[in-house]
């Protein structure tokens, strides 16, 4: 049991160019692509997707898609085409999906899974799974790294804020503490921008790129705490609902 007087770390890494600087083993990383694919893989296992293979290339996703799966890829903010579904959260709220298994590539999200594969753990981050993610990360005593996915592996203000939020509510909890100032950053901008994100938001590269899409819901769900409480797990190759809230 962990001594009371011994804290866990929480620190933010910004991007998964920069996640070997962090990288450690015996750590739980905390993937978060805000808007939009852990926003939707979120959506996906709360709405009773059973399980979710994230694979990296649109080329892996096609030769499951052939044998059978139901397949989603979205490459530059747009459904790839040819595939059964894209990258809206949205789309995953569709009683037929219940039990199924769904193969599940994305521009940012599915890259930064696979950067981190030696972790200790993957979990899935989100605004929508908020307060029961950072209420299981609180019961694990493991130091935890909060990977933003970014952009193209480039730093944006979604996953930062994300995972201020994150950071903040966990060392709230004073089981933890943070001693990068890239988690001093992204508690600063989460505080600076909590009382209305989208608002915050409007200037930022990924919004434009999706409002040009005619995705602004998808915006908003996204930016919308605790609508999917779900803590999807990374075990074996697959995503899974955790059983432990």
């Amino acid at each position: 049991m962990q001594s009371k007087d011994v804290k866990n770390t929480v620190e933010v890494c910004f991007s998964p160019h920069s996640f070997p600087l962090y990288a450690n083993e015996d750590s739980i990383v905390v993937v978060i692509d805000v808007l939009r694919a852990t926003s939707s893989i979120c959506s996906a296992l709360h709405y009773g997707v059973e399980r979710i293979l994230p694979v990296a290339s649109v080329l892996e996703a096609r030769n499951y898609q052939a044998k059978g799966f139901i397949c989603a890829a979205e490459r530059h903010a747009q459904k790839v085409e040819g595939f059964d579904l894209g990258n809206s959260p949205s789309e995953y709220h569709n009683p037929k999906l219940k039990g199924k298994v769904i193969v599940f590539t994305t521009t940012n999200g599915t890259q930064a899974i696979r950067v981190a594969r030696e972790a200790y753990r993957i979990v899935i981050g989100s605004f929508v799974n908020l307060t029961v993610l950072c209420n299981w990360l609180s019961h694990q005593h493991k130091n935890i790294i909060l990977l933003c996915s970014g952009w193209k592996d480039l730093f944006n203000i979604e996953d930062t804020l994300c995972a201020g939020a994150i950071a903040q509510k966990l060392e709230q909890t004073n089981l933890f503490e943070a001693h990068h100032d890239s988690t001093f950053a992204a508690k600063s901008l989460y505080e600076l921008a909590h009382k209305d994100l989208i608002q915050f938001m409007e200037n930022s590269s990924h919004f434009k790129r999706l409002e040009k899409f005619n995705l602004a819901e998808d915006v908003k769900y996204c930016l919308t705490p605790d609508l999917a409480p779900v803590v999807p797990i990374l075990e074996g190759n697959y995503l899974i609902a955790s059983k432990n809230k």
